[in-house]
């Protein structure tokens, strides 16, 4: 059994998850400067303890709609591309990051979830309205649908027409 974790967390009443191996932290700061003429996805820059963080809402990413920060909000602080280059576990990785600082503006976080990840299945195509190219997949759980998503994918300068790379 090839055992996976994953971060999960909610954007609204929508329940998602990212492999904790590209997880760096959890912030609940959310002191976010606002950068002119950054794609309507890119709410702003972070300091973290000194370093730089590009902060995506992640709602808009995923066309959902902006997020509120509240009292719940967090930031996933994602580990970089050379970070994840140096860990041991790369090749247990099925998906990749950026090679700067970013972080994910989420509604806020639920557990660490683990599955066997011969069942995450191939998500439906209108699974939660989110574009069919960031998900990895879904996985059912008690509680309901745990929606995998691809960090590649929605950090890519590809993912949306027009769209800048972070």
């Amino acid at each position: 059994m090839a055992e996976r974790q994953f971060i999960t967390f909610y954007l609204d009443n929508d329940f998602f998850g990212i492999d904790i191996l590209l997880v760096r932290e959890i912030n609940r700061h959310l002191d976010v400067t606002p950068v002119e003429l950054a794609p309507d996805y890119v709410r702003g820059l972070l300091n973290l303890r000194g370093q730089i963080v590009t902060v995506i809402d992640l709602g808009v990413r995923l066309g959902l709609g902006p997020r509120k920060i509240g009292p719940n909000s967090s930031c996933i602080i994602l580990k970089t591309s050379s970070e994840l280059a140096r860990s041991s576990a790369i090749h247990l990785l099925r998906d990749s990051t950026a090679s700067d600082l970013v972080g994910l503006l989420v509604d806020y976080i639920g557990d660490v979830v683990a599955v066997d990840a011969l069942e995450i299945e191939p998500p439906p195509a209108h699974s939660t309205g989110v574009r069919g190219r960031f998900l990895e997949g879904v996985v059912k759980l008690d509680k309901g649908l745990l929606v995998t998503l691809k960090t590649s994918e929605f950090l890519s300068a590809t993912a949306a027409p027009g769209a800048a790379s972070v």
